[in-house]
């Protein structure tokens, strides 16, 4: 029997640059059992394909530790119920240790508490309650789940201490490097700060304290036969500060004679530099997952549930699949369910971008995080945790974050030899220098030396994708533009045809009515106040749009007597003292009704598409009523749109050839494939990929789904189907088709985007290197480049959020 596939996601600590990840991404791609692994920096995460018969999490897990590097955890507290002594203790340490994906537990008895460190990727908190309750015992949560953005928020808080402390240790060095220059000899400057061994005093735990960071990870580097920024930064200033030493001995050992020429403020303002870099850096990615943030937020913290017959209010994580749950006005619905009691609106817009609340009522679906307007609302959770619509938003957008587009792969492979060759050229220049250009002088090829190790930092390359993806993406997600993975923000703006159905996709989807054109001395409100009144018993779709209608304008609809359904021909019903038809020609001719005046008109609202209905009233034709599925009110306006940007788009549907081209022209498109069956689209789909297209899909329904996965790109409706949905690449939770034009805006804009990161960071680091090698940069304008190098790149991908939607 063999053994399925499966794929884990993992937290990466101690990450610094693209090397990095590519050296993980090697280290674990070689491993025995794993398929695939991919590792991104900007999210610090690492995905693997693994077969399960031949390695485990733990020893991946294993794998990047032994590499250099850790797998975050996050760390859980519960409070224990029914312990007795310290076996019990032992007992349930043991239990949670087998739990896949923790790393450590430790259960004391003495404050009846565990508490467990796990892998947040491979395990959920309700596995770790199980767990314990299975032995006997209860585990009550005391304490919320630690989420990566305070990891970052730590993060900017150290860089930012250490920038501060590093820069009032290395003004002073600053300064003394500033008066070299012939415009700044006439400052004042202390005599103490020229002194050596102050300097190196000062220098000291920048180098050492402030730069400890950058040691650690050239050491892991190099001990697994790596190179990184960290070996770059480590080795150029550390040359930089122990050549100084060795200066300013000299100095003492020729009777402190003039002042020597020392670097070591060339070491302390790189490292400085670098650091300030870093925090922003830190800042930066720290703002790129504002969205899922702004995302988890949306969930409430509690819930009301109906328990042992009293009304209790609990943490959400401790809600179950089928509890009663009360949602009062004004609050927020806590997690995935259905009505069972209550009447109200409920605004969904955080969820679908639906702008109008939408009337919920038993039977009715509930989104949670969405809020309830005005009524209470009894409902029964369905799907809690991570299988809510949130939480299932939140992990595309993560796994959309946290993937690859192939033009990144390219960038990943140029910085992993990167360093090594920046390494190899700079001893060379060191020995052009010392041997041809200064001979003998160490000075003067020191510079170059450490200028080029500090100059080629490939920080800036290994960010300029995913910070762009992750921005881009995130972005999207505010407008309701689910992409699965960073290919389909590269593959989006390639397409060059856009394939639509029509049912639910062009057009609401539903039948609504469209015309009701009075006859005689009858008037419309009246007319349809009649005709409403008259169906409200039937269960028939047109005669449920009708009554809709009426609810819509705010009618009241009248008693009914004598109802009748004719199959093949209406309905007859008494109203208010009137006998009322509604349906075909031949049951207003079989009550003795001329119809010859109204067939011109009937059969031109049947060419638009329309089913019309016949009126009669007391043996008098009293006018036509006409009911379609309409077209969305955005469709027209986004197709036009479409066709502006030079997409060519066609309507595929299975619906009649004469509906389809009424429906087609009232939105602008003019090619139109219908009476379609699900099976045949996927071919459609073909035969336009083999006429050269680059297609993208446009769905709504299970029909649809094998046209979404055939197309170069599939894009479902969020309204839609959960199969259509599962089978598209891109996923739009407004619904309408404004979000098409969204995804190619965002699309486009990511990778012009990435392409001038990719330009800040790579041809900045190719040309700058010559200038250093010629000895035309000094060290530490070399660090300030380097940092203004990584930082321009995240702040460019920042500005994809500032991207507005389509209206």
């Amino acid at each position: 029997m063999s053994v399925p596939e499966k794929e884990a996601t993992f937290s990466i600590t101690g990450m610094t640059c693209a090397a990095c990840a590519t050296r993980i991404e090697k280290g674990l791609n070689k491993m025995d059992g794993v398929k695939q692994a991919t590792v991104n920096l900007a999210t610090e995460k690492a995905t693997v394909v693994y077969d399960e018969g031949e390695v485990t999490s733990h020893d991946i897990q294993g794998k990047v530790g032994k590499l250099g590097y850790g797998v975050r955890k996050e760390t859980v507290t519960f409070a224990i119920e029914g312990m007795t002594c310290s076996a019990c203790a032992t007992r349930i340490e043991k239990r949670l240790k087998k739990v896949p994906g923790v790393a450590t537990a430790n259960v004391n008895f003495s404050v009846a508490q565990a508490t467990v460190s796990y892998e947040g990727s491979q395990v959920s908190v309700d596995a770790f309650i199980d767990a314990v309750e299975q032995l006997g015992y209860k585990a009550v949560l005391s304490q919320d789940r630690t989420l990566r953005q305070q990891d970052r928020d730590e993060e900017s808080a150290e860089q930012f201490s250490m920038f501060l402390f590093s820069a009032i240790l290395t003004l002073p060095l600053l300064w003394t490097m500033v008066t070299h220059f012939t415009w700044t000899r006439t400052l004042y400057i202390p005599d103490m700060f020229m002194n050596p061994w102050v300097q190196l005093a000062l220098a000291t735990p920048v180098q050492f304290f402030v730069g400890a960071q950058f040691y650690r990870g050239a050491y892991k580097a190099l001990r697994h036969k790596g190179a990184n920024m960290d070996v770059l930064i480590a080795l150029g200033t550390t040359v930089a500060y122990v050549y100084s030493i060795f200066l300013g001995w000299e100095w003492y050992q020729a009777g402190q004679i003039g002042m020597p020429a020392l670097y070591f403020e060339a070491a302390a303002v790189i490292i400085t530099l670098i650091v300030l870099g870093k925090w922003f850096e830190a800042r930066a990615k720290g703002r790129t997952g504002k969205a899922i943030e702004a995302l988890l937020n949306l969930q409430p913290k509690t819930a009301r549930v109906h328990r042992n017959g009293q009304e209790l209010e609990v943490p959400i994580e401790e809600v179950v699949v089928g509890d009663e749950v009360v949602i009062r006005p004004g609050e927020k619905i806590p997690v995935d369910g259905e009505v069972i009691a209550g009447y109200s609106a409920v605004d969904e817009s955080m969820i679908t971008g639906e702008s109008l609340p939408i009337q919920k009522e038993t039977g009715d679906a509930l989104i949670g995080a969405t809020v309830n307007k005005n009524g209470q609302l009894t409902m029964k959770a369905t799907k809690i945790g991570e299988e809510t619509a949130l939480a299932q938003i939140v992990k595309v957008v993560e796994e959309a974050q946290g993937s690859k587009a192939n033009i990144q792969r390219i960038a990943d492979r140029v910085s992993g030899v990167f360093v090594p060759v920046v390494v190899a050229l700079a001893c060379i220049t060191f020995l052009v220098w010392y041997m041809l250009i200064e001979p003998g002088d160490v000075r003067s090829a020191l510079v170059p030396f450490i200028t080029m190790l500090v100059i080629a930092c490939p920080c800036a390359l290994g960010l300029a994708t995913p910070t762009s993806i992750m921005a881009g993406s995130g972005r999207a997600a505010e407008f309701g533009v689910l992409f699965k993975g960073g290919e389909f923000l590269e593959q989006t703006r390639l397409v060059d045809t856009v394939v639509l159905d029509k049912t639910g996709t062009v057009t609401k989807g539903e039948p609504s009515v469209t015309d009701v054109i009075p006859l005689r001395s009858f008037e419309v409100p009246a007319l349809l106040q009649l005709v409403a009144s008259a169906e409200q018993a039937s269960e028939h779709p047109l005669a449920q749009a009708i009554v809709a209608k009426a609810q819509e304008e705010e009618m009241s609809l009248q008693p009914v007597t004598g109802f009748q359904a004719i199959p093949g021909y209406g309905i007859e019903a008494h109203v208010n003292g009137q006998m009322v038809y509604v349906g075909t020609r031949k049951l207003m001719e079989q009550h003795g009704m001329d119809v010859e005046i109204f067939a011109a008109k009937m059969s031109s609202l049947e060419e638009q598409g329309k089913t019309a209905m016949l009126i009669g009233v007391d043996g008098e034709l009293a006018g036509i009523i006409a009911v379609a599925d309409t077209v969305k009110e955005t469709s027209a306006a986004a197709v036009a749109a479409m066709q502006a940007c030079g997409l060519h788009v066609v309507m595929l549907t299975g619906d009649n050839e004469r509906t389809a081209q009424a429906i087609a022209a009232e939105v602008g498109i003019t090619e139109v494939i219908a009476e379609v069956l699900p099976a045949q689209k996927s071919d459609e789909i073909v035969k336009l990929q083999q006429a050269g297209k680059k297609v993208a899909m446009v769905g709504d329904g299970i029909n649809d789904a094998p046209a979404l996965a055939q197309a170069d790109v599939g894009m479902a409706m969020g309204t839609g189907t959960d199969i259509a949905i599962e089978a598209a690449d891109i996923t739009f939770m407004r619904g309408d088709l404004l979000s098409v034009l969204d995804a190619f805006s965002m699309s486009e804009k990511t990778m012009r985007n990435i392409k001038q990161n990719l330009f800040f960071a790579f041809f900045y680091n190719t040309l700058a290197l010559p200038i250093a090698a010629l000895g035309l940069l000094a060290p530490w304008m070399a660090g300030a480049a380097m940092a203004f190098s990584s930082v321009s790149v995240v702040l460019n991908a920042l500005r994809l959020q500032r991207v507005k939607a389509a209206k």
